[in-house]
């Protein structure tokens, strides 16, 4: 298990890295305005593709804006003085510190506790259980088909894969995983609306046990709920539910099964 330092340390890496690269690519740019024109392209072509699946608005916004913003770059960057420069430089950095205030306070009054063992949830009208860490609740991302296949294969405890579907766990719903989120070991009491696609909660989850692994590179999880047939809804470790692309595969997008609570008699 990471150090509470080298968590951290991979938080800020992960959060912050798309920040520091556009810082880069804006000092490129001043200093070699062709080639950060170049790299400003590539990286809007990048953006859309690892967006697809996504909101149209959004994958042509965020990755068009790139491809504009080297143009500009590329036609102005020389006449830009000094004090441009440094506001360049600057205004990144006064954002991070306003906009980042509040989610580092979140994070540093988060729970270090790492729970790997199956969650049984009895709340918010869920009566779930979660797998326990294992090949239905894996370190890595995977696809949400071999998401959904893995789950189908898990045998009763949910630690071991058998060689046939049992169908005895499953993805959850985007429904299901909303209404079991969690924060200090309280039920956040999530609602899903399914028309607009928005989900809403009384206390905001973040990344905790029982549900999520602090030290994981994993922050979304991918749902059964299926959009059409591209496209699947993934929920984040902060409760917020977004569209994506079933053939995509990150580190940061993995899963969890689960199954029906067995009743006693």
């Amino acid at each position: 298990m990471p150090s509470l330092a080298g968590n951290l340390a991979l938080m800020l890496i992960q959060y912050l890295s798309p920040m520091l690269i556009s810082m880069a690519l804006m000092i490129l740019s001043i200093v070699k305005p062709k080639f950060g024109a170049i790299f400003h392209a590539i990286a809007g072509i990048f953006l859309m593709w690892f967006l697809r699946g996504g909101n149209i608005v959004t994958v042509v916004l965020v990755g068009g804006s790139f491809v504009i913003l080297g143009c500009l770059y590329f036609f102005s960057a020389r006449s830009i003085n000094t004090s441009f420069r440094k506001f360049f430089i600057l205004a990144p950095m006064i954002t991070l510190l306003v906009a980042g205030f509040s989610p580092a306070i979140r994070v540093a009054q988060r729970s270090q506790i790492v729970d790997h063992s199956t969650h049984t949830i009895f709340a918010n009208g869920m009566e779930l259980a979660w797998a326990p860490a294992g090949p239905g609740w894996p370190e890595t991302g995977a696809g949400w088909k071999t998401a959904r296949n893995m789950c189908g294969k898990l045998d009763e405890s949910g630690k071991s894969l058998t060689e046939h579907q049992t169908g005895i766990w499953r993805l959850p719903t985007a429904d299901e995983a909303v209404r079991s989120m969690m924060r200090h070991g309280e039920n956040c009491g999530g609602a899903w609306n399914d028309k607009s696609g928005t989900a809403v909660y009384e206390i905001q989850p973040d990344k905790e046990a029982p549900f999520w692994d602090i030290y994981s590179p994993v922050i979304y999880w991918w749902t059964a709920s299926e959009i059409d047939e591209n496209r699947a809804w993934m929920i984040e470790y902060d409760g917020q539910v977004w569209p994506r692309s079933k053939e995509i595969i990150m580190t940061s997008l993995g899963y969890r099964c689960v199954k029906e609570v067995q009743k006693s008699p």
